[in-house]
């Protein structure tokens, strides 16, 4: 049976790789040469590439100083060699904050398709099961 979980896989593919960062493989391949030291995919048959998941984790670091972040290749390079701890505390707090928004985001999306009636429905639905749970609330209108 195979694997349909992509989060237990062991290796992805370069394509796969590509697809979960938005960029192009090309991309990848020129990061590989970029950043030695952090970068060392698995090769397969033929020079296939695979990344594994601590690959991904240096390559999403990678994106987040260059492409969020703005610096140049030689800029980042410099960062992970002289402070990969407190780089990567940064990126993992602004994952972490990315995520965040991403649920309130959701969150607010969800309470602006309530409409007023839709609020005064289920107001009445909250009073009429209100009265029917306390026999007295009933008696006394």
């Amino acid at each position: 049976m195979l694997n349909k979980d992509k989060n237990l896989k062991l290796y992805y593919s370069i394509s796969e790789v590509a697809q979960m960062l938005g960029v192009n493989e090309s991309l990848l391949r020129f990061w590989e040469d970029e950043f030695p030291q952090q970068l060392k995919p698995k090769r397969a048959g033929r020079g296939v590439r695979q990344y594994n998941a601590e690959d991904i984790e240096a390559l999403k670091l990678i994106y987040h100083l260059v492409k969020e972040r703005g610096m140049t290749l030689q800029g980042a390079r410099q960062r992970l060699k002289n402070n990969r701890e407190g780089t990567l505390r940064n990126f993992e707090v602004v994952e972490r904050l990315k995520n965040i928004r991403e649920e309130l985001v959701s969150m607010r999306d969800a309470l602006n398709t309530f409409t007023y009636e839709d609020m005064d429905a289920l107001q009445k639905n909250i009073e009429e099961n209100k009265k029917g749970e306390d026999p007295e609330a009933s008696s006394s209108v």
